[in-house]
């Protein structure tokens, strides 16, 4: 898929990199060319000199075609404005912005954009957020056969109850992240737009879980 990152600092240049492993295609903002030094010689993505909040600079990077879009400048108030015109203005649904300012972070959250700070937990996240297929277990037990992990839940399964979601995939889910807090769920809870989903499951079993948890979105497509 195509995923536009406005921002070539260290967090934004990382992103790139591994992204572009994974075979998919990117585009990198910033409003200083000299930040691009920061990519490596053979990336192959397209470098976009300007401010992630303008419309035509957000065109020249493909964002009408892209799949994600993920702000991670240097200022919070970039950083939002920016991922806000890609939601609202070009309907982009997979974003996710960098806010250094936690107070600032929770208001962001209740406007349905996932935000996330440091550098390496910064990319890690990100990476969770836009290829939740590749996100990495959050624990393990000694044995190695039963982990806790983050899962991102298709936006279909907003205004269903925990309990469907288990019962559709088999899943046991640990805990939600909802706004900067920790919820233990019960049964009829219902899953909100901008929830963060811990499961803990077998490590053999997560191919499958992650396969279950996007199968509904592909039934509804059709």
């Amino acid at each position: 898929m195509h995923i536009v990152i406005m921002g070539c600092g260290r967090v934004g240049s990382t992103l790139a990199h591994i992204l572009e492993d994974k075979g998919h295609s990117v585009a990198i903002i910033d409003q200083n060319p000299e930040a691009f030094r920061r990519l490596r010689g053979g990336f192959r993505g397209r470098r976009v000199t300007g401010f992630g909040f303008d419309r035509d600079v957000l065109v020249e990077a493909g964002i009408e075609k892209a799949s994600a879009f993920v702000a991670v400048s240097s200022g919070d108030n970039s950083n939002i404005i920016s991922a806000r015109v890609a939601r609202e203005t070009f309907g982009i649904e997979n974003v996710v912005a960098r806010i250094y300012d936690p107070r600032r972070a929770e208001v962001y959250q209740r406007l349905g954009i996932p935000t996330v700070a440091t550098v390496r937990w910064t990319a890690d996240q990100m990476l969770r957020r836009l290829l939740p297929e590749g996100s990495e277990p959050m624990w393990r037990d000694p044995s190695g056969e039963v982990v806790l992990a983050e899962v991102t839940v298709d936006r279909s399964w907003i205004g269903e109850s925990v309990g469907a979601l288990e019962g559709a995939t088999g899943v046991r889910i640990a805990f939600l992240s909802r706004m900067g807090d920790a919820i233990v769920p019960h049964a009829d809870t219902v899953i909100q737009d901008g929830d963060i989903v811990h499961v803990i499951a077998r490590a053999a079993d997560m191919e499958r879980i992650n396969a279950a948890v996007v199968k509904r979105a592909e039934e509804g497509a059709h």
